[in-house]
């Protein structure tokens, strides 16, 4: 919905410039944006970091922690529960199943009716089957609260980055996400903590392991109650922004993100989004992407055991990797924003995991401890970069936003679906090498950074094309995003690279 008259008159009133769509179409694709005061943007994109990230980081936080606690209860948890064969591989697996078969209807949802309602709610159901699971007692009942899980988080993600891209700028987003993404790293190392310090428990009605469902799953639920009140509808509806504010809003909106700014959702024409070519490309790499990311967020504490440690130290030996990847995905965000270059970036991250999994393979672990150690710091660099920066690039080419937030909705789960692979391939027959599972997810990272790179050379190969067609060199970051509706059919289209 765009802003009322009101909006306007109160923008006016306060002296605030204004744009019309006629404006916009008249700007040439080399000529500033608009006469927005730096001072001013910069004031309200500081208003929004500050009100945004950190909830929005602290729910991923949360997020995480109830996606990956399974594998820091592993031992304990098969044991407890009576599990035999590749029962737990079982478990990892079916919770991907409702998570893609959900995650785009869910994505739709969120459009509808308003990430910032949304978003808390799903929080409120993970959160509560989390806490469900000290109740099981055996393989049926854990799996079915897996399965209800994995629907309750599916669009969990994809709905994050739609939610930011109605505050952002496309070249300020990369770095956002990045903050938002490191929560995962952060849950990943702060979950291996956790887990340490619960494994300490020697007393209580309960054992170590259900203490571990019970803390993380009560305080997912308590903070979801928290973000439904605390979260804005939109950028141009935040209440906490003044009418000045908020007219600045909508117009860094229209003018660099959106084609129409909280636009009303037709699903027929956001699917349209799956007739480019493109976006099948993107979902390829998606895949690829998804067998790296899930092998190392499921079994990093099974490759660390390798090292010999027993339970509580190989949990407690997770937290360094997981923390340098998180410093790893912001150095490569802000990088990424600064040069507005998305491609390199996400092929660099490919090849990191690549190299990580290569030398975990090659090398005799016993003998090499500290070399095998740092092979697993390489692993969580090339996991979680690549993650953020190719939804970065999709959307930083998608200004429609039903077509946007239907291919993220499709394209972060199919990434997610790879855990039914990554599940399958790290085999307790294969220990404690699961030489098999290292081989595969370096054939998928390799595969995956063959892609980026060709992806990469027809996106420039394509803004080429057009600039000559033109006659002129576009930069593709001052084209304003209400002419960019109908993406590569555009004549002014560019490619961000």
């Amino acid at each position: 919905m765009k802003p009322t008259a009101k909006t306007h008159r109160d923008a006016e009133s306060d002296n605030t410039p204004s744009l019309s769509t006629g404006d916009a179409a008249n700007t040439t694709p080399n000529t500033p944006l608009t006469t927005i005061d730096p001072a001013a943007e910069r004031a309200l994109v500081w208003k929004f970091d500050l009100r945004l990230l950190p909830v929005l980081a602290v729910m991923y936080l949360c997020n995480s922690l109830d996606k990956s606690n399974l594998g820091n209860a592993k031992a304990s948890l098969e044991a407890s529960l009576g599990l035999v064969g590749e029962q737990y591989s079982t478990l990892l697996s079916v919770f991907f199943v409702p998570y893609v078969l959900t995650a785009p209807f869910l994505g739709l949802a969120g459009k509808r009716f308003g990430p910032s309602r949304v978003l808390p709610l799903m929080m409120f159901c993970f959160g509560s089957f989390t806490l469900l699971v000290v109740a099981t007692r055996d393989f049926g009942g854990i799996m079915a609260l897996r399965w209800f899980l994995g629907m309750s988080e599916s669009a969990f993600f994809p709905l994050v980055i739609y939610y930011q891209t109605m505050f952002y700028r496309r070249g300020e987003l990369a770095r956002r996400l990045a903050i938002f993404y490191a929560a995962q790293s952060i849950a990943s190392a702060f979950g291996g903590l956790l887990a340490y310090g619960v494994f300490q428990i020697r007393s209580g009605g309960l054992e170590p392991w259900r203490y571990l469902f019970v803390i993380e799953g009560a305080c997912t639920i308590l903070f979801s109650v928290f973000a439904f009140w605390y979260l804005p509808a939109s950028a141009s509806e935040a209440r906490f922004l003044s009418p000045a504010e908020r007219a600045l809003a909508y117009r860094r909106m229209a003018l660099d993100s959106s084609s129409v700014v909280n636009e009303k959702l037709d699903v027929r024409e956001a699917l349209a989004i799956f007739k480019q070519p493109t976006s099948w490309v993107i979902l390829a790499i998606e895949v690829c992407l998804g067998v790296p990311l899930q092998s190392v967020t499921l079994f990093l504490p099974q490759i660390v055991a390798r090292l010999g440690y027993d339970t509580a130290k190989t949990n407690l030996y997770t937290v360094a990797p997981n923390v340098s990847g998180a410093v790893v995905l912001l150095i490569l965000a802000f990088a990424s924003d600064y040069t507005r270059l998305r491609f390199p970036f996400v092929a660099l991250g490919f090849l990191f995991t690549f190299i990580g999994m290569v030398i975990y393979a090659a090398i005799d672990v016993e003998s090499d401890l500290q070399v095998a150690y740092f092979a697993s710091f390489m692993m969580t660099w090339g996991t979680s970069a690549p993650s953020v920066l190719l939804d970065v690039l999709y959307n930083n080419n998608i200004a429609h936003e039903g077509k946007r937030v239907v291919l993220t909705s499709v394209g972060v789960p199919v990434a997610n679906l790879m855990g039914v692979v990554s599940s399958n391939i790290f085999r307790n027959q294969d220990r404690p090498r699961y030489l098999p599972a290292l081989a595969t997810t370096a054939a998928f990272g390799g595969m995956g950074l063959v892609l980026t790179l060709l992806f990469g050379a027809y996106m420039i190969r394509d803004n080429t094309s057009r600039d000559r067609k033109q006659g002129v060199k576009v930069n593709p970051t001052q084209i304003p995003t209400e002419k960019l509706r109908d993406g590569p059919d555009s004549p002014d289209f560019r490619w961000c690279l």
